[in-house]
């Protein structure tokens, strides 16, 4: 176990024991407010109950997401309804799955979709997982084999998608997907399960395992707080430039209206 020592710390405060956990698969459950937080910086709408799961649901209320904990085997479930040609859709994540990987997804949801295709095992391969067909199904696994992406299709071409990690003790999680979730959505998953970055957990949140590598480190609160306000002001900042660009959009006049009769809408 390695250890090091942030500089620019402050007066009067306090240092608090954190690690850097690879492979990130196994690092465990996490803040659920790495997820939530970012979400609500987003425009989502909180409508969890006091004393109950968590609740959001984005602002066009065409996607929910729940984490519940007080159930078993409990985790997160993220629904959409139909929209347009897009079918509805839905992803399960164990209790366990880490919410920086969740985030990878979530995230997602609030962003813009790429014009490229999407290609889910991209992120897998550039990071050397190993993959191999078993006819029209499709498995990749990573190179210390503790995590792994499957696709799965029927005979009558529905597809699956399915993940998960294990460590030696067969303690981990698991992560679903329906036919009809986006791919770009899988992808955004896979890029985030895939990533060389660790994750880090707090003391007494550290797994008991021997696939993982820990980096002790000393942190400041005040740098915790700042590292989450970013990625919270990231997610504002990218919020208000989508409002003001739909708010700028141009409009036109009828190709028959007067000009002075002409009014423009926002």
């Amino acid at each position: 176990m390695r250890k090091s020592r942030w500089p620019g710390w402050g007066p009067g405060e306090q240092a608090e024991q954190h690690y850097l956990i690879q492979p990130r698969a196994l690092a465990g459950g996490g803040d659920i407010r790495h997820v939530s937080e970012f979400l609500r910086a987003s425009g989502w709408r909180d409508k969890s109950k006091n004393g109950g799961p968590l609740v959001m649901e984005s602002a066009d209320r065409a996607i929910r997401l729940t984490y519940d904990p007080y159930v078993q085997p409990g985790g997160w479930m993220i629904q959409a309804r139909a929209r347009g040609e897009q079918a509805e859709w839905w992803a399960m994540f164990g209790r366990q799955t880490p919410v920086e990987i969740i985030a990878g997804l979530t995230d997602a949801l609030t962003q813009p979709r790429s014009a490229h295709a999407p290609n889910v095992w991209a992120p897998l391969a550039q990071q050397g997982w190993v993959a191999r067909a078993e006819g029209r199904h499709y498995t990749a696994t990573s190179p210390d084999e503790a995590a792994w992406l499957h696709f799965r299709q029927d005979g009558e071409g529905n597809a699956m998608w399915w993940s998960g990690a294990r460590d030696e003790q067969g303690n981990g999680w698991s992560a679903q997907f329906s036919a009809s979730t986006p791919l770009h959505l899988v992808q955004a998953f896979s890029t985030a399960l895939a990533s060389p970055e660790p994750v880090m957990r707090p003391r007494g949140r550290v797994p008991h395992s021997s696939k993982i590598q820990t980096t002790s480190v000393s942190v400041l609160p005040s740098q915790l707080g700042a590292w989450q306000q970013a990625r919270i002001a990231a997610a504002r900042a990218a919020a208000w430039a989508r409002n003001s660009a739909r708010g700028a959009r141009p409009t036109t006049a009828r190709p028959h209206a007067k000009t002075g009769a002409f009014r423009a809408r926002r």
